[in-house]
């Protein structure tokens, strides 16, 4: 079999954008994607387990963003919507917060909760309005402070960052600290005010299963390592080496650095995600739960199967819980889980049974002002050769999609095949 043209360094999504792009632009170029794994994927990814769908860590997709938009099928994918909004843990109950745009009624009716003051509530009014304003692109070149810091200048008390904004953004970026960037704050606010939150139903494996299928018979390969790149060449685990005309490297940040030495290091936020099967529901309804009160190991959770009933056999729940740490006795974090959890919904929870724990040392780039002083890392490291992940971009779904795009746009240029 003759040498692909371009080798392809991981089936996550941004390889497998990179390549969907390379492979529609120009048909008859050879394109090989190396996956090291036994599927696609890469962080994101959705394990059957006794029938129910566990993605690994909790994950959401978020529907306003742009580039998936333009690549997947939507209706395809079967989006189960959450609740505009959330409910929170504190003082010895859940309090409901919606988004008073999409649930008008029930954000008045949960105006004067303990969720934050009537003024915070208000001032949810400016944020969305900062967020939304200017063009997606304008976000991303705005001033930058922490998200805390960002947070404090709209308004809002110590009380909402605390029982609300710390563990909502703590969940999405992954650390409690808010020192994200406020260009990833006003990024995702704005997806979540310009759309719905949701997964597909059949966990969310199924959207680079998705991109996967539109490639052409023959250019994914699984379970194939690669070891080293050079030039534009690599070796695999197998010791056999592969020649092409260009090499991108489409994995994580900390396996990039391996593979291309010189690459600056990237700091990643880490987090631990358990599954129970519970007979009852301990929440009805689709919402994701936020721990308010900022004790104990839990930050959030969510019964999946009141999201997705196919994440779930019929008649059982699924209850996933994100904690923003990982433990080195999983055993001992199970059961400081079980012990909040007892606290909140009784001690039934004594009776779920644990499905399974993922621990996820680098799930997510660290996203400091100083992390996103360059909106858009570059993806071409030298002619033949470039690198593309989320780290290339932001971290989400969104950025990695469009790392891989650039990736291919870039290569493509490089070979002269750019355009008709």
């Amino acid at each position: 079999m003759p040498n692909p043209d371009v080798i392809v360094v991981g089936a996550g999504l941004a390889g497998l954008a990179c390549a969907r792009v390379l492979t529609r632009v120009r048909p008859r170029l050879r394109v090989q994607v190396l996956e090291a794994s036994d599927s696609v994927g890469g962080r994101v990814r959705t394990d059957s387990v006794d029938g129910f769908l566990l993605d690994r860590g909790f994950q959401v997709f978020l529907s306003a963003y742009p580039e998936p938009q333009q690549v997947l099928d939507y209706q395809a994918l079967d989006f189960q919507r959450f609740f505009p909004g959330a409910l929170v843990w504190r003082g010895g109950r859940l309090h409901k917060v919606a988004d008073p745009w999409r649930r008008p009624l029930q954000a008045a009716a949960h105006l004067f909760n303990p969720v934050g003051s009537l003024f915070d509530k208000l001032h949810v009014i400016d944020l969305r309005q900062q967020a939304l304003a200017g063009s997606l692109e304008d976000a991303f070149h705005r001033p930058q402070r922490t998200s805390l810091e960002y947070l404090r200048r709209v308004g809002f008390s110590e009380g909402m960052v605390e029982s609300f904004f710390r563990p909502f953004f703590g969940g999405i970026f992954l650390e409690k600290e808010l020192r994200t960037s406020s260009r990833m704050l006003e990024f995702v606010f704005r997806m979540f005010a310009e759309g719905p939150v949701a997964v597909p139903a059949r966990g969310m494996g199924a959207i680079p299963e998705q991109l996967a299928a539109q490639l052409p018979l023959n250019t994914l390969k699984l379970n194939t390592p690669v070891e080293e790149v050079w030039g534009h060449r690599v070796r695999l685990a197998s010791r056999d080496t592969v020649e092409s005309r260009a090499v991108v490297v489409a994995t994580d940040a900390p396996s990039a650095e391996e593979l291309l030495p010189g690459m600056p290091p990237r700091e990643m936020n880490p987090v631990t995600c358990l599954y129970f099967a519970a007979p009852e529901p301990p929440v009805r309804g689709p919402y994701l739960v936020l721990n308010g009160e900022g004790r104990g190991p839990v930050n959030n959770l969510a019964v999946m199967s009141e999201v997705a009933p196919t994440y779930a056999p019929r008649g059982q729940s699924l209850v996933s819980v994100s904690v923003l740490e990982v433990a080195e006795d999983l055993a001992e974090l199970e059961g400081r889980v079980r012990e909040q959890l007892s606290e909140w919904f009784g001690p039934s929870v004594v009776r779920w049974r644990h499905l399974r724990t993922y621990t996820i040392p680098h799930a997510l780039p660290v996203q400091t002002p100083e992390a996103l002083a360059e909106p858009h890392r570059r993806v071409r490291l030298s002619p033949g050769l470039y690198v593309c992940g989320d780290y290339r971009e932001n971290g989400s779904i969104q950025g990695a999609m469009v790392a891989g795009r650039r990736a291919a746009e870039a290569l493509l240029e490089d070979l002269g095949l750019q355009g008709s």
